[in-house]
């Protein structure tokens, strides 16, 4: 006769799994530190080897470290010591002490610094250093940003100029990066491979791009008042396994450049999209929203994907690691999901992950403020999160629907309007993730936040990596 558990017991068994599939969570985010902690003491110097070059990153969405950790394990095994930092983990003592630094800084939005180095740019370059001399210091600085902005390198120019202005010298001129075009980073192996005094630098190891095979497109929003949004399935097209990715990671699209354009056929520009699901989904799926130039004719990479593609066409595609928008520490951690429009897909997949690992409805849950244009045409994912609502996995779910009302009523409006419940939140000890527009959503909620909760808390949050951003 088969046993049937009591509901106590069942609460307690579920209980149990999800405080073990937390445990594994935060066993992989402590093996990662450990590894990352080993990567950066196999680049320590020895103790007469002096003091090693510093190679700081500024980022967004990992791409500056990245280059960062390529670039200090290629002067490493050239022979030279290197230490690997975020700019924001480095006070005035670190750099008087140094005398060979190297910054990879990407720039956020119109020129402003990354959020992880928000902090030093507010707190040493916008108070001129406070007096700190750097005339001992030589340094590079590579500039990464994307020419589609005003501000193009707007972060890395300023820093540039803040190092010379307290008297740091140049070890070669500043190299900007569009979208880390190749050709600059070309110019930054070669002027690494004259500071190290080698020829035959270590190569760096890149991910390839693949074709990857369009199997599903559905139309999210028809009828709606904005641009059509699609949700996107690709699968590997020689169908080979999925590769592994956690929430928050990218893919990088590649479309040849046709004809009318006024390009070769080779010349590419990657385009990347936050991925919307797990691997446990048995394919990678993206939401897409069709874009127009000026001219009218449709963007290059999201005319290509949401029309011109046909089913069981392929597409070149790469995954890429966004570490700062990972789940990382925050896996046991209530969450605060905000976004507007296709940012949904990076929430959704935090979401999903929190679903395949939750299974108790009084732990860890999620508060999700969405924002879009209309009710009746977009609200994407609503069955889904209904479910989750209903299930408990996400606590309370708060739509804005811009154009629902004669007022415009946004996301920043909802976090506003709900400001003691975000405080108490926070003192829950909640992490923040924000994803979507980076032109009037992500600043509007930063203010928020910052009045809400004041300029040290956030900044609290941005250190303990509770307040995460992929905005663009």
């Amino acid at each position: 006769m088969t046993a049937i558990l009591s509901r106590p017991a069942a609460a307690l068994l579920l209980i149990a799994l999800y405080l073990l599939m937390c445990a594994a969570v935060w066993w992989r985010h402590r093996r990662r530190l450990r590894q990352a902690a080993d990567a950066a003491a196999a680049l320590l110097p020895a103790a007469d080897a002096g003091p090693p070059v510093l190679v700081l990153h500024a980022s967004q969405t990992g791409q500056a470290e990245e280059i960062a950790w390529q670039t200090a394990k290629a002067l490493h095994l050239a022979g030279m010591p290197v230490r690997v930092a975020a700019l924001g983990e480095i006070d005035r003592e670190a750099l008087r002490g140094a005398r060979h630094a190297l910054f990879i800084a990407s720039t956020y939005g119109e020129g402003d610094a990354p959020d992880s180095a928000a902090p030093f740019a507010r707190d040493l370059m916008a108070a001129d250093g406070g007096g700190l001399d750097l005339s001992s210091l030589e340094v590079g600085v590579l500039a990464l940003g994307d020419s589609t902005y005003t501000h193009f390198c707007g972060f890395g120019r300023a820093l540039d100029a803040w190092l010379q202005e307290l008297g740091a010298r140049p070890m070669f001129d500043r190299i900007e990066a569009d979208r880390a075009d190749d050709h600059a980073l070309a110019q930054w192996r070669q002027r690494l491979s004259h500071f190290a005094g080698t020829a035959d630098l270590a190569a760096w190891e890149t991910p390839v791009f693949t074709s990857w095979r369009l199997r599903t497109r559905r139309h999210l929003n028809p009828g709606s008042q904005g641009g059509p949004v699609f949700h996107l399935e690709l699968t590997p097209a020689d169908g080979s396994p999925l590769p592994t990715w956690e929430a928050g990671d990218l893919v990088q699209v590649s479309v040849a450049t046709d004809d009318a354009d006024g390009a070769d056929n080779d010349a590419r520009r990657p385009r990347e999209y936050t991925i919307a699901s797990l691997p446990s989904d048995g394919s990678v799926e993206l939401m897409v929203r069709l874009t127009t130039r000026e001219d009218g004719t449709p963007g290059r990479s999201s005319g290509w994907l949401t029309g011109r593609l046909p089913l069981d066409g392929t597409v070149a595609m790469r995954l890429r690691p966004h570490a700062s928008f990972r789940i990382g520490a925050n896996a046991h951690r209530p969450l605060i999901l905000v976004g507007n429009g296709t940012g949904l897909a990076g929430l959704r997949a935090h979401l999903k992950a929190r679903a395949s690992i939750r299974r108790d409805t009084t732990s860890a849950p999620a508060w999700l403020l969405f924002g879009e244009r209309q009710s009746a045409h977009d609200a994407h994912y609503r069955d889904e999160i209904e479910a989750w609502q209903r299930d408990g996995l996400i606590a309370q779910a708060d739509w804005a629907f811009s154009r629902d009302q004669p007022e415009r009523v946004h996301v920043q409006h909802l976090l506003a309007r709900h400001a003691q419940r975000l405080r108490e939140w926070v003192a829950d000890g909640a992490a923040l993730y924000v994803c979507g527009s980076l032109q009037g959503m992500a600043g509007a909620v930063d203010a928020v936040l910052r009045e809400t909760l004041g300029e040290t808390g956030v900044d609290t949050l941005i250190r303990e990596g509770r307040y995460r951003r992929d905005v663009y």
